[in-house]
């Protein structure tokens, strides 16, 4: 496991690991910490060891920098810092020296991987178990802000998952540009990546404390022409609406967050087994616009939460308690542990970017007008000029319904109408995205394997045929004007896509319709 993980993981060249006077393997640090195993060299410059404690036999991590001194005071502080909470999902630091040459911290040893390098490997949590990694990751981050502190590095390269299936939080940071928002909304961002394998900061804090930024080198959300990015449920099947919901509240910077304990009481309330996940129907935390950051309430209207949200947060409240009791007796509290065996080889791939696996960017498919046509199970046939506006590449005319009397779905008259698009071969796609004339549609891309004759019947039965094979959730009144669709599976071809359409938004007085202004498709 890589046990210091490379944090936000910004494009910058990492500081140059000093050499002059590296230890070896069999040297015994402060005479007491003795260094078995050479792990990686981190992107913020610092050598990390698995060494041994000597004195209680106990394996550790050690994180040297070259040279100490004023180059090392953050690593240091920071250090210093994380010792003083004590909390199961925070990794304990035990020592940080000072030698003028060269810093090291010493702390826990986890046997087990990075949330970066769990994604990777294994590709996206299911919705249950990314639930549980970010109720772990705000505890500790809690329990942090209880003390006045802020962690300031909250990253899939931080948050490690152990063999033993605990979740904990490594690498603070002391930088002072962060704050306990920062906090909450890594958070969000935690439990996006988890669930999507994105993450959607697409620029992030640089390390030693500098206020630098630059760009994550995790895989960046899909986003919209304006840079908005995709809901989970839209790059992936499966995904709970409310659990949905909480995930963008929190990326969501026009909405003030709540504070990390509150946050961990409701994540703890969503946190449930496996036979019970989600059968809460009283839905999440919501927030709403509010000038005072971190002191909203859930809304009423039928929402179960309150309840729920006081009585986690009173058991986090005890949990704290106890916690800074401990801290004030002074007495340690790690056990010691048996001889360790070697361990089985560590993955590093959070020490650099040099493990990063290339693969070709997508492309824009060029769509013509003979690669579109409009499906219309259920109506006359009189809607289905103008269909080629739709990929003309230009976004101010495009294809448009009739206007329907009386009710948004088509009138009653019908089930819904669409676009079929056919790629002309199998295809990896990657996004799909729709501009529409006016928000307020309910739309949803399907998938099929072949076309039907361009008639009523032909119609029915491709639709009926394509509903079996849905690329992620559908868009229900959708608040904006542009759906991107991006829940396709990896390594998987596509030829022929349905954009179907099955509610309509207003548009004069007592009628319904849409336009399609522009459809674009991202293509491997």
């Amino acid at each position: 496991m890589t046990q210091v993980g490379e944090g936000q993981g910004a494009d910058a060249a990492a500081p140059p690991v000093m050499t002059f006077g590296a230890p070896a393997v069999g040297e015994i640090l402060a005479e007491r910490y003795e260094l078995a195993e050479h792990i990686n060299d981190d992107s913020a410059g610092r050598q990390v060891w698995r060494g041994v404690d000597v004195v209680l036999r106990r394996p550790v991590a050690v994180v040297l920098r070259y040279p100490g001194g004023d180059s090392a005071v953050e690593m240091l502080q920071a250090a210093v810092a994380a010792s003083r909470v004590i909390h199961p999902n925070l990794v304990g630091v035990y020592d940080a020296i000072d030698e003028e040459d060269r810093a090291y911290v010493v702390r826990e040893w986890v046997d087990g991987r990075s949330l970066r390098e769990l994604v990777a490997e294994a590709g996206p949590l299911d919705p249950a178990r990314a639930t549980t990694v970010a109720h772990a990751i705000a505890g500790a981050v809690a329990a942090i802000h209880a003390t006045g502190m802020v962690h300031g590095n909250v990253h899939p390269g931080t948050a490690m998952v152990g063999d033993d299936g605990r979740v904990v939080l490594a690498d603070a940071r002391t930088d002072g540009a962060d704050t306990p928002e920062t906090d909450v909304r890594a958070i969000g961002g935690l439990l996006y990546f988890a669930m999507t394998g994105h993450w959607p900061h697409s620029e992030v804090a640089l390390p030693g404390g500098s206020g630098r930024r630059g760009r994550s080198t995790l895989p960046d959300a899909v986003r919209d022409a304006a840079g908005a990015i995709a809901a989970p449920r839209q790059v992936r099947a499966g995904v709970p609406a409310y659990l949905d919901d909480l995930t963008m509240d929190l990326l969501d910077k026009q909405l003030a967050v709540p504070t990390s304990d509150v946050l961990a009481a409701e994540l703890g309330r969503l946190d449930v087994s496996e036979d019970e996940q989600y059968l809460d129907t009283g839905g999440p935390l919501r927030f709403t616009m509010t000038d005072e950051p971190g002191r909203d309430l859930p809304p009423t209207g039928g929402r179960k939460v309150i309840v729920g949200v006081v009585g986690m947060l009173t058991v986090a409240l005890v949990g704290l308690v106890f916690g800074i009791s401990a801290l004030a007796n002074n007495e340690p509290t790690d056990q010691a542990a048996p001889v360790p065996s070697p361990p089985a080889a560590s993955s590093t791939p959070d020490a650099g970017d040099d493990d990063a696996v290339t693969t070709t960017p997508p492309q824009k498919v060029t769509l013509g007008p003979d690669q579109v046509r409009v499906i219309d199970p259920d109506g006359d046939r009189t809607e289905l000029d103008d269909v080629a506006k739709a990929v003309d590449n230009d976004p101010n005319e495009g294809w448009v319904t009739d206007s329907y009397r009386g009710r948004s779905n088509f009138g009653n008259t019908k089930e819904g109408m669409g676009i079929l698009i056919d790629l002309k071969e199998p295809r990896e796609v990657t996004s799909v995205q729709v501009e529409l004339s006016t928000p307020g549609a309910t739309a949803q891309l399907l998938s099929g394997t072949a076309d039907h004759p361009s008639t009523s019947s032909g119609d029915r039965a491709l639709v009926n045929a394509y509903k079996k094979s849905p690329i992620g959730e559908p868009f229900e009144k959708h608040p904006g004007s542009t759906m991107t669709f991006a829940a396709f599976e990896p390594d998987q071809t596509y030829r022929y896509l349905l954009i179907w359409i099955t509610d309509l938004p207003p548009g004069d007085p007592g009628r319904f319709k849409i336009g399609v202004q522009e459809i674009t498709v991202q293509a491997r």
